[in-house]
């Protein structure tokens, strides 16, 4: 699908909704959307916010390519789940995921074939959650047109691709009361939730330092004509040049540094290396295929990139992306303070006292030590589940527990916009010599006294697992 195809369904899904005018919209230098920074009027802190009980969550999964069909067979497990609906373009995609429920309570009506279905599924009154598994340029649009249907929006990573984006999620969160939950799954990996108990006991000391990245070579998907639909990812990496995708190793590092509630990113600096490889591959391939002469010429993102963060209160963050480089799978995860550190790659994660890595039994009596809630509740379950090895697992459950017992999500639309902005603010960064950025605060000041994440069952907990279907 071409750019002019995709603005075109863009500007009219959010002109449809009487969010944005014709007006209201432009267009950066390579064709894409942008929307402008919404006039914020009074401000309601979604930080720590109660929406109501929902005793069964009615959902409804938008996306049904790589990672839809995970979140289908997931939620199908879920005690007060009710699947009512599940979209996509590919009328083969929607009906096999449909296929995954046979023999299950759920029974989705199907969407498909139709570029503006999202739109009436948004509409009907009998859905609670709109979960949303699309590529990253429709995350904002679905999202807030979910919210002003009077929705909770579940979205991907990244949740937006422009600051204009960030602001509006947030707009449209506040005024809307409904929650706009960012699926950063790395967040529930069994080790970045051992890390965040033990730093909440004081074991690391003071936090000094954290660093985390996506490092994963993609660049054989990237080209592939039939995983990413339409080469969308691939698009992503030729027009843009930063950390495209920031959240997986910065999510859990922010959590642990109280990050939108007790502290704040100040400002940022980004470097790219040149790109070495993408460029060069597509060369190769219009030798054999004409229809990738319109990637040979482009500049390629960098295959490095590597963004640092100071914080308010003096702290530093190292991220990093590059997924077209054969280097071994990594998010790096390390945590450092006054008194220990934690680092989870190269493997096996580990965790050192006094400039001395902890033993194995020191190790393993720590952990059981510092389990947290969450993963005595549902971390073996979540194993035979799957979805990452059990971390999709955990959120979802979560999510969906939080929801029905009215509990504030871990993850709430600050979060979504500062984790997502990272990115861009980095694209901006590298644009002009690595200078200084300065992140905007999205929480409107109320960073100084937003209480931090624990991850606590308390008042909930209570959802149940069921495996056989």
């Amino acid at each position: 699908m071409s750019n002019s195809r995709r603005n075109f369904l863009k500007i009219s899904s959010l002109a449809g909704l009487g969010l944005a005018s014709t007006q209201g919209l432009a267009f950066d230098k390579s064709g894409s959307l942008m929307l402008k920074k919404p006039v914020m009027g009074e401000r309601f802190n979604m930080s720590g916010y109660s929406a109501a009980k929902i005793d069964t969550v009615r959902v409804a999964i938008i996306g049904l390519g790589n990672r839809g069909p995970g979140a289908v067979e997931r939620l199908s497990y879920l005690e007060g789940v009710e699947i009512k609906a599940l979209c996509d373009l590919r009328e083969e995609k929607t009906k096999k995921a449909a296929a995954q429920l046979e023999g299950t309570k759920h029974n989705p009506e199907l969407y498909y074939n139709n570029p503006f279905a999202w739109k009436d599924i948004c509409n009907r009154d009998d859905i609670d959650l709109i979960y949303i598994t699309t590529p990253w340029e429709w995350h904002t649009p679905m999202a807030v047109y979910a919210m002003e249907s009077g929705k909770h929006a579940a979205v991907e990573v990244p949740a937006a691709q422009t600051m204009d984006e960030c602001w509006l999620l947030i707009e449209t969160s506040e005024r809307t009361k409904k929650h706009c939950m960012m699926l950063e799954n790395c967040c529930y990996d069994f080790f970045e939730l051992l890390t965040l108990n033990i730093a909440r006991q004081g074991y690391f000391g003071e936090i000094i330092h954290g660093e985390g990245a996506y490092i994963h070579n993609l660049i054989d998907l990237n080209f592939s004509k039939t995983y990413y639909e339409n080469q969308w990812r691939l698009v992503e990496n030729a027009q843009r040049n930063g950390n495209l995708y920031p959240t997986h190793g910065l999510g859990p590092i922010c959590q642990v540094m109280n990050i939108n509630r007790g502290d704040q990113m100040d400002y940022l600096t980004s470097l790219s290396s040149n790109d070495f490889t993408m460029g060069s591959k597509a060369q190769d391939m219009a030798m054999e295929d004409m229809s990738f002469t319109e990637f040979a010429p482009n500049h390629f993102r960098g295959n490095m990139n590597t963004t640092m963060i100071k914080t308010k209160k003096g702290r530093s963050i190292m991220v990093q992306h590059d997924v077209s480089s054969p280097r071994p799978y990594s998010r790096i995860h390390l945590v450092s303070g006054t008194k220990g550190i934690a680092r989870k790659w190269p493997g096996p994660p580990k965790i050192a006292k006094d400039h001395k890595w902890l033993d194995d039994d020191t190790f393993q009596s720590l952990q059981k030590q510092y389990m947290p809630e969450i993963v005595e509740k549902v971390g073996d379950m979540a194993k035979k589940v799957g979805g990452h090895g059990g971390m999709d697992f955990m959120m979802d459950w979560r999510l969906i527990d939080c929801l029905r017992n009215g509990l504030p999500l871990d993850q709430d639309v600050y979060d979504a916009a500062l984790w997502s902005a990272v990115g861009i603010l980095s694209e901006q960064s590298v644009a002009n010599r690595s200078a200084s950025i300065d992140v905007p605060d999205f929480t409107n000041g109320n960073w100084k006294t937003n209480t931090p994440v624990n991850v606590s069952l308390k008042n909930g907990g209570n959802t149940r697992v069921i495996l056989k279907k």
